[in-house]
């Protein structure tokens, strides 16, 4: 299996992929409205011989800059519990470090993301309408956030979410 960029060719295998591994399309909608605006700072797939089985999507922040959101993850349901979600987490966090972004943002369940060092205690600083155990950050420069506070303002698509 290899992690590679996504390319225009496999935006429909990405949509397929977002929909199934969610049984909607709520998020592969998001997806495809973050690619329209012009809001991803990059986005991953996960290929192996059969086609695409994985995609993970880093999108810019209106407030506060320099910072990404993590989300969506998206597995295949067959390719479920194998690694490849941690792969394209693992991938795109080192993608990010390497791009000089600040600090990344997930909102998810807590078990899974402190593995990769996300913390609810460094985003407990920062207001948002999340659940705070659920809302993370990971600093991929020391003391990045460190003086930051205040309100996260996601990308528009993200903003439109929240309004229905």
């Amino acid at each position: 299996m290899i992690i590679r960029n996504e390319t225009a060719d496999d935006i429909p295998a990405i949509r397929r992929v977002i929909c199934a591994a969610f049984d909607q399309s709520a998020e592969a909608d998001l997806v495809d409205s973050l690619r329209d605006c012009g809001a991803i700072a990059f986005s991953l797939v996960a290929q192996d011989q059969t086609g695409i089985v994985g995609h993970v999507l880093y999108s810019r922040f209106q407030v506060p800059q320099h910072c990404l959101a993590l989300a969506p993850v998206s597995v295949a349901p067959q390719c479920q519990n194998t690694g490849i979600g941690s792969k394209l987490i693992r991938e795109g966090l080192a993608r990010a470090r390497q791009e000089n972004w600040q600090a990344v943002f997930v909102l998810g369940e807590p078990d899974y993301y402190q593995r990769f060092g996300f913390s609810a205690r460094m985003a407990d600083k920062f207001d948002t309408p999340y659940p705070k155990p659920y809302f993370m950050a990971l600093e991929l420069v020391p003391d990045a956030l460190k003086q930051c506070s205040g309100e996260i303002i996601y990308a528009e698509p993200f903003l439109a979410l929240e309004e229905n």
